[in-house]
This record gives C-alpha cells, structure tokens and sequence, in this order.
C-alpha cells in the first residue's frame, strides 16, 4: 500500500498531485472490492464505524437468532401463559375493585391489565412469536384478535384494531426503524408542533394511543388494502401524513380522507370506547349507581394511567441523543439492517420477572429489532450474547434505567436535543434499498436469514 505523502507545501505541485492520484487509485482498488472508504471528516461520535467488519458483525447476528429459534420450546409458552395469568390478576383485582370510591390500586391494576394485555400478550403474539410453539393457534399470529368483533374482545380489546396494528408496527416500522417513513420515528412529528412542546408532550403522554395511534395503524391498514386491490390513492391524499383523529375529521370534512370519520368511530375506536367504559361496569348499577359511577370513573383513570405508562416503555426505544436515526432504506437481513437494529434502538435494565413486565419486556427492544419473531423469553437469554457481540465489533449498545432513558425522550420531543444522524457516505449501498411511499418496496429483498458470507478483510469503512 502506498504511504500516505506528508509535509506538503505550497511550493510542491508535482508531489501533491500524485498523492491524490495514488489516494484516487487507493479508493477505486477499495470500491472494487464492496468496501467504503474513511472520508475525512468523519465525526468523533462515528468514529467506531472505522473499520467495522459489517459482515462478520451480520452474520454472527442472524446465526444467533437461528440459534435463540432452535431452543424455543415449551417452557417459552408457559412463560408466556405465566404473563397472560399476571396479566389476568390484575384484570380480576381491578374489576372487583372498581365499584369503590376511585383509588389508586384498582387504578394500577387496571391500567396493568391494559398494558400488559398490549405490550406483552398482542405485542409478541402478532409478531409470530408463538407460532411455532401454540399447537392449539391461540396465540398465532394468524388469529389472535383478528377476524371478528369477538376475538378482538377476547384477545386484546384496546384503541387499534390488531389487524391495523400488525400492518403498522410489523411491516412499517420494524422495516424502516428511524427512516421518514417510519411510523414511530417521533422526532419528525414533534417537529412539526404548532404548540408549546411541553404542553404536547404531556398530551401525548395521556391520550397518545386514541388521538395518535389508532387513525396512524388504521390508515396503515386501509394503504395496505388498496396497495393489495391495486387501486389508487384518494386524489390529494397524502399518504405519508401524520394521521391524528383531528386530521381524520379535518380531511373527512374536505373529502379527501382515506376513510371517513364514521367508519374510524365505529369499526376502530367506538366499539371500545363504548364497551370498555360503560357496558363492562354496568352491572354495578344494577347494585347502586354510584357503584357504577365509581367504576367508570376508576376505569378511565386506569386509561390515563394505561396511556403514561405505554408511552415511556415505547418511545425510550428509539428515541434518544445517542441513537441513530437514519435517511434512506434498508434491505432486510442484510448486514446493515442488523446494525441498524442495534444502534437505531435502546434497551432498559433487563431481567427479573417484575422488572420484565413492567417494561412490558420493551426493555429488550435491540434484541427485538434484530429478530422481530422471537418469544419474550428467548429475548431475555440472547440479550447477553447479543451485547457480547457488539462489545466484539465494536458497536455501540445503548442501555439504561427507565428515568435516564426518559429524560433522552424528553430532549427529542421537547426540541431540547436532536437524534444522531448516520453519515449518510458511510452507508454500505449494497445493502441499501428504495421503497415507496406506501410501504412497498422496488428492490428484491434478501430472502436468505444470514447474510452474504464476508470475504477475507472485508469491513465497512477502511482508512
């Protein structure tokens, strides 16, 4: 390799100009061979990206997830059914308890049964997780909530519709984790507030899952329908708008919705709005109306609870100061989309079964990202074996309590700090891929689980 020239001057023409041919020839004999070069203003904060073995880092990482699947077994659903009965107690300590006075322990259990219920029981069943160990299909990705009325009501009755739910989280936003067009990139709507930024914050906080997550996931779902029925968009429909349920009735109104606000009412959140606050305590004014009002009252505290509750253990995941947010997108299974699982995403202080549901086991959200179809349990044994891999490479594992990452949340929604952006002219682009504005893609996606065997040398960036 030639050496780099040193002590250049004004005065040496000649010498400069073959240092740059030889750092030209230096560059294409590199690009030649699949690898990046170091530009020289690499930022400090990237500086772990020198010399990188992408590949080695990949395919230790899709290796341990065929490993983590190979070892699921029974004691993974029971793990499960042992989350669904904590999840039960509560719903039982919290119902029996709602005709008194509101209180702060009906109040927990309430919104412990909501949380649970969603993060833990919907969350990992309808990433498939339990497919492939549920012979009785309960817990399948296929059927659970999905279909009717009454299996939504059995299986996990919340704000979204589970099927609107699965197209949103699974295929938009484990696809495109901290891209534009990821759902639950929040950076880029909080900077579009009109409002004070702590004032929405705090709004966010208690009502983001009826005024934000369920139009995002139905309009998700409804892209999905008509991508699938080959049809067009409605004309001047955007389809990379921010569905709130004030846009859905602003656009309702301007007939340019992708579904009408009636529709959103009573297939969406009506039904549980109505069933969930009033049918379900009914009973009780059967006994006194008081009792009734109690459990109303206790019911939609829990809610507010619910809703505090879900939004710090799902916005710390990918929010933060030191995590990268990303600009184009990225082919699945590929190296670079393992990397991205990594540092695109944090993690909390992980283990202990009370510490685990509490988290709702989001505290394992790398892990998660990097193999989406695992069972809560098997993200709990690969967490030290993943961590130990990055620590070998080199690349950055972000972890803390939940009140550090909290503060990290409250920086980026509050316009106090900003994401950390990838060097775009670091990107590997054989791994880089172009997607549509609605979710579909025009690049062939990888279909093997492990990537491409490195060749010998090969890394991301070399200096």
């Amino acid at each position: 390799m030639l050496p780099e020239p040193r002590g250049l001057g004004a005065n040496s023409p000649p010498l400069v100009a073959g240092a740059f041919v030889a750092r030209c020839w230096r560059r294409k004999c590199r690009r030649r061979q699949g690898v990046a070069v170091a530009p020289d203003n690499v930022r400090a904060e990237d500086r772990w990206l020198l010399g990188l073995d992408l590949e080695g880092f990949g395919r230790e990482m899709a290796e341990l997830g065929q490993r983590l699947r190979a070892e699921q077994g029974e004691a993974d659903l029971q793990h499960l059914k042992g989350v669904v009965s904590w999840s039960n107690a509560c719903a039982v300590l919290g119902l029996a308890t709602m005709w008194l006075q509101p209180n702060p322990l009906t109040v927990l259990a309430l919104s412990l049964w909501t949380h649970s219920r969603w993060t833990m029981v919907a969350h990992h069943s309808l990433h498939g997780g339990y497919n492939r160990l549920d012979s009785s299909g309960r817990y399948a990705s296929r059927n659970f909530g999905i279909g009717t009325l009454q299996r939504r009501v059995l299986d996990w009755f919340d704000w979204m519709l589970p099927e609107a739910w699965s197209v949103y989280h699974n295929q938009g936003h484990h696809y495109r984790v901290n891209e534009p067009a990821d759902p639950d990139y929040f950076e880029k709507y909080t900077d579009t507030w009109k409002l004070n930024r702590d004032f929405m914050t705090v709004l966010s906080m208690l009502f983001f899952k009826w005024a934000f997550a369920a139009p995002n996931t139905y309009k998700a779902l409804k892209l999905a329908e008509l991508r699938r029925a080959g049809k067009p968009l409605p004309e001047g429909f955007d389809p990379q708008l921010t569905m709130t349920i004030f846009q859905v009735f602003r656009l309702d109104c301007l007939g340019k919705g992708l579904f009408s606000a009636w529709e959103f009412l009573s297939r969406v959140i009506g039904p549980y709005l109505l069933m969930h606050f009033f049918v379900l305590p009914l009973p009780l004014a059967l006994v006194d109306p008081a009792f009734y009002w109690h459990g109303v009252a206790n019911l939609f505290l829990g809610e507010l609870v619910a809703n505090v509750h879900g939004f710090i253990v799902t916005t710390f995941n990918h929010t933060g100061d030191d995590v990268y947010s990303f600009e184009r997108g990225c082919r699945p299974n590929s190296p670079m989309f393992y990397l991205r699982a990594v540092i695109g995403s944090a993690n909390c202080t992980a283990g202990g079964d009370v510490n685990d549901f509490m988290h709702g086991y989001l505290n394992y959200q790398i892990e998660h990202h990097l193999w989406p179809d695992l069972s809560m349990l098997s993200y709990r044994r690969g967490q030290p074996q993943a961590k130990a891999i990055c620590e070998k490479y080199g690349v950055p594992y972000v972890q803390g309590n939940i009140f550090s990452r909290l503060r990290k949340v409250l920086g980026i929604f509050t316009g106090r700090a900003r994401m950390r952006r990838f060097p775009e002219h670091l990107e590997r682009e054989v791994d880089l891929m172009d997607w549509d504005n609605r979710g579909s893609t025009h690049a062939q996606v990888h279909s093997s689980a492990l990537p491409v065997p490195p060749k010998k040398g090969d890394c991301l960036i070399t200096s």
